[in-house]
């Protein structure tokens, strides 16, 4: 898996290595090409379908690209632009351990 900028490519997993995981299982997104401001409050884990992107954190020049077929991490805190050239249609997951995307937080701080 290469890493860089914080955001980790696991170029080409393998089906077993997407079955361990449950990608099947996790909602889906999707967006047409052009720019995207993008902040991920929770680390969240990705799998392409479809796509081909660029990922320029801010404040670097550099980017991370990426496509169909990638198993994609990008780090909890991190803001980034997604330059999209191809349409995206991805599954992914945010890090369960994020108090504020666990289903019952919110009627659990009422009890």
């Amino acid at each position: 898996m290469a890493e860089n900028l914080g955001i980790s490519v696991e170029r080409k997993p393998s089906e077993a290595r997407l079955s361990e995981l449950g990608v099947k299982s996790w909602p889906k997104w999707g967006c047409s090409p052009g720019k995207y401001q993008l902040k991920y409050d929770a680390r969240q884990t990705c799998y392409l379908l479809k796509g081909k992107v660029r990922a320029y954190p801010k404040s670097s020049t550099d980017c991370v690209e990426f496509g169909a077929g990638d198993l994609v991490i990008f780090p909890k805190g991190l803001s980034c632009t997604w330059d999209v050239s191809v349409a995206v249609d991805k599954y992914y997951i945010f890090d369960s351990a994020s108090p504020s995307l666990l289903p019952s937080s919110s009627s659990s701080s009422f009890h």
